[in-house]
């Protein structure tokens, strides 16, 4: 009986082995096939500009040329004063977004008052508006307070177009938490500011995280709002500069120079996804971080 069942015990342990495998091998190929075209944006921008632009195009670059990126800091007032502008912008939506949303969700999940299902759903309900219907009435608001050709006027543009689903993610995250929770604080004496500040904020930091990580990515990429509210040029951001080096001269493209901003935009990205790796991802697994 023994000898009968043993194959039988083996071939089902070995099935799931089998499909971890595949599962395996299957997310392999699509990091591939996504993390293609960063690295070929990465390799372009060392090239030589003649091997970046050549066709058909060549592999690894012969020597590691920095020309790429001199000659994309040399449009306009230069790289740095368009990535200052992009970082000023998205540190201000970010800040915003994650301030606001967090108390509206706060406020939405623990305290009762008339109409707050329907004020909820009239904040839903915004995000089927396409961004674009509002900019007219956007840019006539910014013009009558001042604030056109300002980076806070960019950044409050951008908080209205993350804010709801900001609060979206934040009343989902403060409704996980038991109200048990929150009465014990109270009977500890706990004010409402207190509770928020030190007893839910660091339950609901994945939320946190969440929003403002939907923030930086959107105001980081973000071309259309800030061609149209930004006229000055100094004062444009980096997706702006991407576009006209994009575009160059007579419609000619320099594609080392494109690659290497694509390379320096990318940048961002991959920072936030490191640290989303190291605090977001071991908060859900209960792990320790060490500082």
């Amino acid at each position: 009986m023994n000898i009968i069942s043993s194959p039988t015990i083996q071939t089902k342990r070995v099935r799931p082995t089998i499909s971890k495998s595949l599962l395996y091998i299957l997310c392999i190929i699509l990091a591939i096939v996504f993390l293609f075209p960063i690295t070929w944006s990465i390799i372009t921008s060392f090239k030589p500009p003649a091997e970046a632009a050549a066709i058909p195009p060549t592999g690894l670059p012969s020597y590691i040329s920095w020309e790429n990126y001199q000659k994309f800091n040399g449009f306009g007032d230069g790289a740095g004063r368009y990535l200052f502008n992009s970082v000023s912008v998205a540190i201000m939506t970010v800040a915003g977004t994650v301030i606001l949303s967090t108390l509206a969700g706060y406020g939405f999940s623990r305290f009762d008052f008339p109409v707050k299902n329907l004020l909820f759903l009239m904040i839903l309900t915004t995000l089927m508006i396409p961004f674009q219907m509002i900019l007219t009435p956007l840019f006539l608001i910014l013009g009558a307070l001042g604030l056109q050709n300002t980076l806070p006027g960019l950044a409050l543009v951008y908080i209205t177009f993350q804010l709801p689903f900001g609060v979206f993610i934040m009343r989902n995250s403060f409704d996980t938490v038991p109200r048990e929770l929150e009465e014990a604080a109270l009977l500890d004496g706990c004010s409402s500011v207190s509770l928020l500040y030190r007893v839910m904020l660091p339950i609901v930091l994945p939320g946190v995280i969440t929003a403002g990580i939907y923030a930086f990515l959107n105001s980081w990429n973000e071309f259309l709002a800030a061609l149209i509210f930004m006229n000055h040029q100094n004062m444009f951001t980096f997706p702006i500069l991407l576009n006209s080096v994009n575009y160059g001269l007579y419609g000619a493209v320099d594609w080392g120079a494109l690659q290497a901003g694509v390379t320096i935009s990318i940048l961002p990205s991959i920072l936030i996804f490191l640290l989303f790796q190291r605090y977001y991802m071991q908060g859900l697994t209960g792990g320790s971080v060490k500082a």
